[in-house]
């Protein structure tokens, strides 16, 4: 398995904050060039990059003094903005000494979950890739809420991966990989080297923090590997401080812990859907329609939905659990909250005598869902 990753031609790689700062003194200057040295040695090996970086709060909070990760969001985006300055000028310098381009690309969580807008942002990488230029993407943090952030760049590093079809996923850490207990306290902890991304048992292990200059410990580089997963791309979590550590990884060396997807991959409008995070509601299920779904598919009728929670416009996205409050599927739902009410329980035949109108026979089309 790890020569089959070794050969594949489009990488997403994404860098946390602790390998590109001084211990948040700043950028590390010479760490930054060390990966563009890496990451060009892996473009003559004819393999795609797309780089998805962290440091932009950690190179503000350095400039304006700062040595405690603030917890206010105006705070947190300020510190960004100052920072992303620094951070974009050493990638594009670094990239310029090997005669490469760069480009800067910020997004946000509204701009991958509008289908127009995420089309244009896959058209836009995908044409940098086939200029031969080096995506440097990271989220807009100046501008998202709270409520819209994907939340730490390794959920960012997935859903570029599938927005761009990568094969592989690498998610460079503070850390040698996923172990079976925590290395800190543990001498005995053993690395996992190889496990699919759908293992149930990788979530008890998954547990631990971000350091204070980052966002995402080790259960959000986990789902980011099952997010990835999804489009049948391959992750690697590895310890960035291993010297070569992508040539490594291109050579099939056994470094780090590889994930690897278990099913076929999606076809690209559900994995679109996939990768929203953000649920505008939920519809509780009855055991009979859970199943249903789990096993064959089907689109969601209102006969099968017990209860409707928040609030919602039709050809908004929701959340679907079965009475044991586990996820179940998620979708466009056809009718707004207050609709889905209304028709909850009932037969599609009676739609039209309860709303006076029908749009769909379906609360949620089949077309339009992900079971999980």
């Amino acid at each position: 398995m790890r020569r089959q990753v070794a050969a594949s031609r489009r990488w997403v790689v994404k860098i946390g904050s602790a390998l590109l700062t001084n211990d948040g003194q700043g950028l590390d200057q010479l760490a930054i060039a060390g990966w563009v040295q890496q990451i060009v040695q892996l473009r003559q090996r004819g393999i795609e990059v797309v780089l998805v970086s962290s440091g932009s709060v950690a190179e503000g909070m350095a400039r304006l003094g700062w040595k405690q990760r603030p917890k206010a969001i105006h705070d947190l985006q300020a510190a960004a903005a100052v920072g992303q300055m620094g951070l974009v000028q050493t990638w594009e310098q670094s990239f310029k000494a090997h005669d490469v381009h760069s480009a800067q690309v910020l997004v946000t969580h509204d701009d991958l979950s509008d289908r127009k807008r995420y089309l244009n942002a896959r058209s836009t990488l995908l044409a940098l890739i086939s200029h031969g230029v080096v995506p440097v993407v990271n989220e807009n943090d100046t501008v998202v809420t709270d409520e819209i952030r994907f939340g730490d760049n390794d959920t960012l590093g997935a859903l570029v991966t599938n927005l761009v079809e990568a094969d592989l996923l690498v998610i460079l850490t503070d850390q040698n990989g996923m172990f079976d207990a925590d290395p800190r306290t543990n001498p005995s902890a053993r690395l996992i080297s190889h496990a699919r991304a759908s293992d149930p048992a990788l979530v008890g292990v998954a547990g631990g923090s971000a350091g204070s200059l980052g966002r995402g410990g080790m259960a959000t580089k986990l789902r980011a590997a099952q997010l990835a997963a999804r489009s049948g791309a391959a992750s690697i979590i590895v310890g960035g401080r291993l010297p070569a550590v992508l040539s490594r990884i291109q050579q099939a060396e056994a470094v780090g812990t590889l994930l690897t997807a278990d099913e076929s991959p999606m076809a690209a409008r559900k994995q679109w859907l996939a990768g929203h995070l953000q649920m505008r509601g939920v519809l509780t299920l009855d055991a009979g329609a859970a199943k249903v779904l789990r096993e064959k598919g089907v689109s969601l009728l209102p006969v099968g939905v017990r209860d409707v929670t928040g609030n919602f416009s039709r050809g908004e996205m929701v959340s679907c659990v079965g009475p044991d409050n586990q996820r179940v599927a998620c979708g466009l739902v056809n009718y707004s909250a207050e609709e889905a009410r209304r028709i909850m329980g009932k037969s599609s035949d009676a739609i039209a005598s309860i709303l006076g109108y029908v749009d769909e026979k379906e609360l949620i089309h089949r077309d339009n869902m992900v079971v999980f």
